[in-house]
């Protein structure tokens, strides 16, 4: 799995098989493969008319033909604007908490109450969701809550951004990265301040980060090496 689509994310058909569809998400252009039978089309319009609203709480309860469905925080709900919505063969109603990002509501305790949401969820290569989440997924998610939209994969998001050139310097919400020993990013975090960070290694944690890297609080071993710290606001 490279990543997931989470209830409500809509993605461009590229090519199709009888069991499998090779899909392209509209949200963040990530290419991969996806059960057909977990996809239905929508019409244009519907695509055109959303907005960003994303579920609020870790689970709300919708129905599916009338029957409860639990679906995670995070999820984007904007095709669902009516209290009825149909989308293939099943009927929705989605009628729940939503959390609506703004750039211009982006505070330290905004930041922290997002993160601090996810901590202790398990890690899930290409995850997304509170089951389970990679690094990359979470910085991603994180931000996407806060109305800033990031690549899928950790190096894409390094790509991005301003440079913080020094530790020191960091604040809540930087994202730092961090390199193998062939120098390639392959793990991202979230300053939380400048010497604690919040990532998904094992499980969403918090973590002491210094100059070299990552140093995991309770074993005191040094987890991941330092590479770039990077600020997408101000």
């Amino acid at each position: 799995m490279v990543s997931q689509l989470l209830f409500g994310e809509t993605a461009k058909v590229l090519e199709s098989t009888k069991d499998f569809t090779k899909i392209q998400s509209i949200y963040d252009n990530y290419i991969g493969w996806c059960q057909t039978s977990q996809l239905a089309a929508i019409p244009e319009a519907l695509l055109n008319n959303s907005n960003n609203a994303l579920t609020a709480n870790y689970l709300s309860e919708i129905t599916c033909n009338g029957a409860s469905m639990q679906i995670p925080m995070g999820c984007p709900t904007g095709i669902f604007q009516q209290d009825l919505t149909q989308i293939g063969n099943d009927c929705f109603n989605v009628v729940v908490s939503l959390h609506q990002p703004s750039i211009k509501a982006i505070n330290e305790a905004a930041i922290k109450a997002i993160a601090s949401m996810y901590l202790n969820t398990p890690y899930l290569w290409g995850g997304k969701s509170i089951f389970g989440i990679d690094c990359s997924g979470f910085t991603q998610q994180v931000y996407r809550s806060l109305g800033i939209a990031l690549p899928r994969d950790a190096y894409q998001q390094a790509a991005l951004g301003e440079v913080v050139g020094f530790l020191q310097e960091a604040k809540c919400g930087d994202l730092a990265f961090f390199d193998n020993a062939e120098g390639k990013i392959t793990h991202t975090g979230l300053m939380l301040n400048n010497a604690s960070i919040i990532h998904s290694s094992g499980k969403v944690r918090i973590d002491s980060i210094d100059n070299m890297g990552i140093i995991n609080k309770q074993s005191g071993e040094r987890t991941h090496q330092l590479r770039i710290i990077k600020r997408y606001f101000l």
